[in-house]
């Protein structure tokens, strides 16, 4: 750029008219990779099951024999391995690593399948962090992959900007709880979304409720639900609720997610496959 430019680019003609388009970062998929859909899976605040939303997605459309993936984009606080029951680690050239795979076929990358001990804490900055997510998508051969679900960390910060910047993500997919003081939380990764032109696919509301085993009453532990007030604010059609079901949380400590039962998440893995 010239010392004396006037920030007004039509009076030098063409040479800087490459500079005013807009640039795309998206990084290169793995050479030998073939994903073809790369859903996100975000949620505004921590401790809402965002993994577990992740995990079921994963499982229930591997099960229809849908080849799937899952990049655990929460470097920090990772957790995909131990849900699916996957205990050693990943192998590589010193350029490509090959993902893991779980019981049922899926194909997982996690920052615990490099790390010696699973309780090492991450202790790296945002932009480290953004690039070794980075990698696990160039790095990583994955197979023949429908659909790859990323496990982002809760909030709009670094590590979820690199992923929409980075990634070639096809949808985000909210994960919430029915407090009320979690529609703001929603509407700011709604609104990160439409930022990013990114389309949000649908709405999944965790712990929404406690079905009595012995009356099958529905309680509303954590308040009523206002997740379909939020959707139809925001203009989504597809939502999904998940009840508290003791039996999900044993399977995830037992890492053995890809036996848990239920339709639950029928509207949103419908809404995905419409893509």
């Amino acid at each position: 750029m010239s010392q004396s430019c006037d920030n007004n680019c039509a009076s030098c003609g063409e040479q800087c008219a490459s500079r005013t388009q807009p640039q795309d970062m998206k990084a290169a998929m793995n050479a030998q990779s073939n994903v073809k859909k790369v859903i996100g899976v975000i949620s505004g605040k921590g401790g809402v099951g965002k993994s577990l939303v992740t995990s079921l997605l994963a499982a229930n459309m591997q099960k229809t024999g849908v080849p799937c993936a899952v990049l655990d984009a929460d470097v920090t606080g990772p957790s995909i391995p131990k849900v699916f029951g996957i205990k050693g680690k990943v192998y590589g050239d010193g350029e490509n690593i090959l993902p893991a795979l779980t019981a049922k076929g899926t194909e997982i990358m996690s920052i615990n399948l490099i790390l010696e001990n699973d309780t090492d804490p991450v202790l790296w900055r945002g932009p480290i962090i953004g690039n070794v997510v980075q990698q696990f998508w160039t790095n990583v051969i994955w197979g023949d992959i429908d659909y790859m679900f990323v496990d982002m960390p809760p909030g709009t910060g670094d590590v979820a900007l690199t992923v929409f910047q980075s990634l070639p993500v096809d949808g985000i997919i909210v994960v919430t709880s029915p407090q009320e003081l979690v529609g703001m939380i929603v509407e700011k990764a709604v609104k990160m979304a439409d930022l990013m032109n990114i389309p949000i696919i649908g709405i999944v509301e965790n712990m929404a409720y406690f079905e009595c085993p012995d009356c099958h009453k529905k309680h509303a532990i954590f308040g009523e639900s206002h997740l379909e007030e939020i959707a139809k604010q925001h203009g989504i059609d597809a939502v999904a609720q998940i009840p508290i079901q003791p039996e999900f949380a044993r399977l995830c400590d037992a890492g053995r997610v890809e036996e848990a039962q239920g339709d639950y998440l029928a509207p949103v893995l419908e809404k995905i496959k419409s893509l």
